[in-house]
């Protein structure tokens, strides 16, 4: 964690590594009933919570969203769903990457269709796959759809990296690819992304995917965090954001200390996702702990877990003036 005084330090510099207009956007969480159906209600609910908190952005179908473990169909219903009640409030970014590049380019045409401006790629995963083939599988898509593409580095899952010359390439070949979310937790990897691009494509987004770095992804020069406890708490990232524009580096520090304490849900079971889940239920919203089969709802002693790291954490002047609807 960075300390107060280095964070002091590094806002005093001046320079072209600092961004201006840093945002911190919501890897939605996607509500389900319990025989594993979408919840539509529960998930209109989570939109409006997210957005009247005054989160940068929504990214639906991402990996807290389980699109791993969605139909197609329901892809789609979730397409329709999201864009007819957003309605364009919030910058709202797809995750359309399939497994083949027929299919997402599929799915990423019907999001376009049906209004989307924004969509974001999960390469394919189970086997490596050489930068050449990655090349054509970003490429195609990004040729087939009139629609602003971000690149989703997640090698702890895919098996592989998006390294930043296959990145340079394909910003260079693609105009339409705009950004990246760089889910990894060596915030070295990040920087050398940053210090690579930047230069040449200073309006190229690069967000990190881990919560704890947004404040480093910001001071390297990149454009914020995209992660998933901002479902519980979208208005401390919030305040995170207004604090970084405006260099309150005291607070900055205060905030840092809560995401690194929150951070230890991660560490409850391998897959977050019923976790992040009951703690948005612990706190007051409305949905159901379901995840997609085979993933479980947490469990009585997860529960015990996520009130024991909640109780730890005094938010009570982020929460001040807060009012769950």
């Amino acid at each position: 964690m960075l300390t107060a005084d280095q964070i002091l330090l590094l806002f005093s510099m001046k320079g072209p590594m600092l961004m201006t207009n840093p945002k911190f956007m919501t890897p939605v969480i996607t509500a389900f009933d319990e025989n594993g159906n979408l919840d539509t209600q529960s998930n209109l609910h989570i939109y409006d919570f997210l957005i009247d908190a005054g989160i940068d952005g929504l990214l639906i179908m991402g990996s807290a969203g389980e699109f791993y473990a969605l139909t197609h169909e329901e892809k789609k219903q979730l397409i329709d769903l999201s864009i007819t009640h957003i309605h364009g409030r919030i910058k709202t970014l797809y995750g359309t990457g399939c497994m083949t590049v027929e299919e997402s380019i599929e799915l990423s045409q019907y999001a376009v269709e049906k209004g989307a401006k924004d969509i974001i790629l999960m390469s394919p995963y189970y086997f490596g796959l050489s930068e050449d083939i990655l090349y054509d599988y970003f490429g195609k898509i990004a040729q087939s759809v009139n629609c602003n593409v971000y690149l989703y580095n997640f090698p702890a899952r895919t098996g592989y990296d998006l390294s930043p010359e296959l990145t340079l390439k394909l910003i260079h070949d693609f105009p339409n690819i705009v950004g990246y979310k760089d889910t990894v937790s060596d915030m070295a990897h990040t920087r050398k992304l940053i210090r690579a691009i930047a230069p040449k494509y200073p309006n190229f987004e690069i967000y990190s995917g881990f919560d704890e770095n947004y404040t480093r992804n910001v001071l390297s020069g990149g454009n914020g965090g995209i992660g998933a406890l901002s479902n519980l708490y979208p208005e401390l990232f919030v305040k995170l954001v207004k604090a970084t524009n405006s260099k309150n580096w005291d607070e900055i520090n205060q905030i840092q200390i809560i995401i690194d304490q929150l951070m230890s849900l991660y560490d409850i079971t391998p897959c977050f996702i019923p976790i992040i889940k009951q703690a948005m239920i612990l706190r007051g919203l409305n949905l159901q702990g379901y995840c997609k089969s085979p993933i479980s709802p947490a469990t009585p002693a997860q529960t015990n877990q996520i009130k024991q790291i909640l109780n730890a954490i005094d938010m009570s002047n982020i929460l001040a003036e807060e009012t769950v609807n």
